[in-house]
């Protein structure tokens, strides 16, 4: 394995990052029917372990909250907690009433509060803030954030999907109050969604943030050739949002890749993971693992160099696209966040 400093900050991370919103219970939440329980969970933990992999992301939105707790509850039995690194996010509504969700300085104390009891630890290493809040004064959460690193109860904060303006409001407002600044951006970035490389990629190069990629697979597609299905493709309900405007375009860049695949003998996952770390600022991309054979073939990335060609050939058939992932909170979302009757905040 890999290592390296997560943006300027001294917290040294594997060069892939386990997402733990593949374990949990399937009735809890919106997440689909591929999710694994805690004991089939069990052996991936131990396999990303034993690769070397010391960094774990979870939210507290995962499957009503039992995400944090299958991933608390295994690496409290396989790792050293001062050798791992465990993120953890919140924004997300735990549920359907006032102030069960979003950045004000009331939801995130509750959240974090929250959050280490499911994990099971004295506290989180990286807490992120899921997505923006356009209810709530960025000076407000910013605060709060800080407040939360000076109690203990976090190390270092991050983001994730929102416009490059926002983040860099966010890191100006800390900036100018003398808070604590993000050290990492969790942002949507992979072969089939670039648009991050107009804007968010230069920011954080230009402030030495480390970027840590969601579904850097596009949620599988990149994974395997055109045509095929999972029973994670035909359930995942986010992707099918992420994806809906799959165009010619998509087909061309999965069909490079499965042809570059062949040439190379290697899975077209590896490949579309080695492709990440030609971009700037790149710590960890976050990968998803339900079989053994996924975290192995992310590993392998590590020693793919993709020559100038290949990367071009990759790239050639991009065409730009609407924004996605970014508006989480849009009403629509709101509506599957929960399950009626769900409540996992104190869970």
């Amino acid at each position: 394995m890999k290592f390296t400093r997560l943006g300027n900050s001294g917290l040294s991370v594997s060069r892939f990052c386990l997402g733990c919103m593949s374990y949990g219970d399937t009735s809890k939440g919106w997440h689909g029917d591929w999710l694994l329980g805690e004991e089939e969970s069990r052996p991936l933990f131990r396999q990303a372990i034993e690769s070397g992999i010391n960094f774990f992301d979870t939210a507290n939105g995962y499957s009503g909250g039992t995400s944090e707790e299958i991933t608390g509850k295994l690496l409290r039995e396989m790792a050293w907690r001062d050798e791992i690194a465990v993120a953890t996010k919140a924004f997300i509504p735990w549920r359907d009433a006032p102030n069960t969700g979003g950045l004000s300085r009331k939801s995130l104390m509750q959240a974090v509060d929250d959050s280490l009891m499911r994990l099971g630890m004295d506290y989180i290493d990286l807490f992120q803030i899921h997505r923006w809040d356009d209810h709530t004064p960025i000076e407000e959460t910013m605060e709060a954030l800080h407040d939360i690193v000076k109690s203990g109860k976090a190390r270092y904060i991050g983001a994730s999907s929102m416009y490059a303006w926002q983040f860099a409001k966010a890191q100006e407002t800390a900036r100018a109050n003398g808070w604590t600044r993000f050290i990492s951006m969790q942002n949507q970035l992979n072969l089939l969604y670039r648009e991050e490389e107009r804007e968010m990629l230069p920011l954080c190069e230009a402030e030495g943030v480390g970027v840590i990629p969601w579904s850097p697979l596009a949620r599988g597609r990149l994974a395997r050739p055109l045509g095929e299905e999972t029973v994670r493709s035909q359930t995942d309900g986010v992707g099918k949002m992420l994806y809906k405007d799959a165009d010619e375009a998509d087909a061309a860049i999965i069909t490079t890749l499965a042809d570059l695949a062949e040439q190379r003998g290697l899975p077209m996952s590896t490949l579309a993971l080695a492709w990440h770390f030609t971009k700037p600022s790149m710590a960890a991309p976050i990968i998803g693992a339900t079989q053994a054979h996924h975290i192995k073939a992310a590993i392998a990335a590590l020693e793919v160099d993709l020559t100038a060609d290949e990367v071009a050939a990759l790239e050639g058939a991009y065409r730009p696209k609407w924004p996605t992932g970014i508006g989480i909170s849009t009403p629509e979302m709101d509506k599957v966040s929960l399950r009626k009757g769900d409540d996992w905040s104190s869970r």
